[in-house]
Parts: C-alpha cells; sequence; structure tokens
C-alpha cells in the first residue's frame, strides 16, 4: 500500500487509533509494516495480542517509519510534541488525528521544515466506513496531501478541506458516530416502551437506519424529499414529527454540534494553537 511507504508509526492506541490500526490491516497492510506506540500496560498487551504488532517507544516508532500517525488526546500533545521533536526529520510526515489541534502548533513545536497534515476522522473506520477530513498544514505539498489520503482511503471516503473547518468537521462527522448511536439507543427504548423485545427493537432500528443511509446516500436526493415521502398527510409520521418538533429536537441538534464545534476550537486554544 503506497499510503504507508517505508513504514507507518501509530501514536495512541486508543479507540481511533486501533479503529485505524484494524481497518489498515484488513487487506492493506501487514503487521510487520506498522508499530505502535502505547502508554497503558494492558492496552500494550491487548493490541499486540490480536493484531500481531510491535508496540515501541517513541524514538523506535519514528526511527522504523516514515509516517507518523498521531493519534493521542488533545491533552497529550505538547509532552509527545517535546519527544518528537528530538527525533523526527524533513523526511517524515506528520498525521495527526488529535482534534482542535492546529498544524500550526505541531510545526512550532517540531524541527524546521517538517510537513504536517491534520485529518479528523471517525470511529466507523473499524468496518471501512469512516469519514475522515484531511488539510495540510504550511509546509505539506500535495504530495504529503496524497499520501495522507492513500493512508486513510484504506479505511473509509476522505475529503480535504481547508484547516478553518476543521472544528466544524470534528463536530459533525467526527463526534457523528455518537449522536446516532443515542438516537438508536433512544429509539430502542421506544420499541421496548411500546411492547417489543429489545432484540427485535434493535434489530429493526438498526436496519432502517442502515437502508435509510444507503437510500440517502445513493440516491442523491434531498433528505427533506426522502422524509416527505414517507410522511403521509394525517398519518403516523406526522404526528412524530410534530412531537419531535414540539420537544425542540431539530434546535437541540443544532446546539450541540455547535457545542461540539466550540469545544473542538477551545482544545486548539488551550494547546497555544
Amino acid at each position: 500500500m503506497t499510503g504507508i511507504q517505508g513504514g507507518l508509526a501509530i501514536i495512541g492506541g486508543g479507540k481511533i487509533g486501533e479503529a485505524l490500526l484494524s481497518g489498515l490491516l484488513r487487506g492493506h497492510a501487514k503487521p510487520q509494516d506498522i508499530v505502535v506506540v502505547e502508554k497503558y500496560p494492558e492496552r500494550v498487551t491487548y493490541l499486540t495480542t490480536r493484531y500481531g504488532v510491535r508496540v515501541v517507544d517513541v524514538d523506535e516508532a519514528v526511527r522504523s517509519s516514515r509516517t507518523v500517525l498521531i493519534a493521542v488526546k488533545p491533552q497529550d500533545i505538547d509532552p509527545l510534541l517535546d519527544e518528537l521533536a528530538g527525533s523526527v526529520t524533513t523526511e517524515h510526515l506528520i498525521v495527526s488525528i488529535a482534534a482542535g489541534i492546529p498544524t500550526s502548533h505541531i510545526e512550532a513545536a517540531l524541527p524546521a521544515g517538517v510537513p504536517v497534515v491534520r485529518c479528523m476522522s471517525n470511529t466507523p473506520a473499524v468496518v471501512d466506513e469512516a469519514m475522515t477530513a484531511i488539510s495540510a498544514g504550511s509546509l505539506a505539498t500535495d504530495e504529503h496531501l496524497g499520501l495522507a489520503d492513500t493512508l486513510l482511503s484504506a479505511v473509509g471516503r476522505v475529503v480535504r478541506v481547508p484547516e478553518s473547518q476543521l472544528d466544524a468537521v470534528t463536530a459533525l462527522s467526527g463526534s457523528g458516530p455518537a449522536y446516532f448511536f443515542f438516537l438508536v439507543e433512544a429509539m430502542i427504548d421506544a420499541g421496548i416502551l411500546l411492547g417489543l423485545p429489545r432484540a427485535l427493537a434493535a434489530e429493526l432500528i438498526v436496519q432502517t437506519l442502515f437502508g435509510s443511509a444507503v437510500m440517502l446516500r445513493d440516491s442523491g436526493e434531498h433528505p427533506v424529499r426522502l422524509r416527505e415521502a414517507v410522511t403521509s398527510p394525517g398519518g403516523t409520521t406526522i404526528s412524530a414529527i410534530r412531537e419531535l418538533e414540539n420537544h425542540g429536537v431539530r434546535a437541540a441538534f443544532l446546539a450541540a454540534i455547535e457545542a461540539a464545534s466550540n469545544r473542538s476550537a477551545e482544545l486548539g486554544r488551550a494547546s497555544g494553537g
């Protein structure tokens, strides 16, 4: 796979790091192509046992790889950058999935000339259905963007956006799976309230959500038109929609996603970016 020529180091073996690792190993790379940096012993044991990858320290990870994928929490970024500063060179490509951390902050902490690409992916990478947005730092070329694109395309779709839009992307697609899981949880509870067994309610809702998503993607229709096609005058669906509107569900989603975007920007400011 061309996206990891020279080897890949994934720094951070948490949920998103594991999601990308898992996706890349499904036919796109071999365990020997990837090393992982992880500080928690129980995660080290889990990752080595399940995926057969080597877990190493930061210095060895950088020495054995040309692409370094940062998948740590924002509050852990500065100590990591201090470690990376002594190892990375202009021959490396830094791909960061640290939420809210601008490329300018990473560039400033590393030796002059090190290219950085900032990304926001999401956990459906575990089933090769991630949505990832990537943005070039000031030193990253089209070739660097292409390498990041190829790497992350292995686990889903990739779009290129200006970095100024990444906080909004984080709020929409980065956090997006949680909104859908929250919605499914509520709908399953509703099914149970109406007397359905939990397993049946879950099967009904998951397949309905999946089918609706495929229909929306493949039809090219606006969601309003698809919703209207289900909403008969005086029927059951319009009664449900009225209740959703009465309870301010649309406004709640707008406010929630705006809050997520604001939090992403706060994380960047807290890092000094």
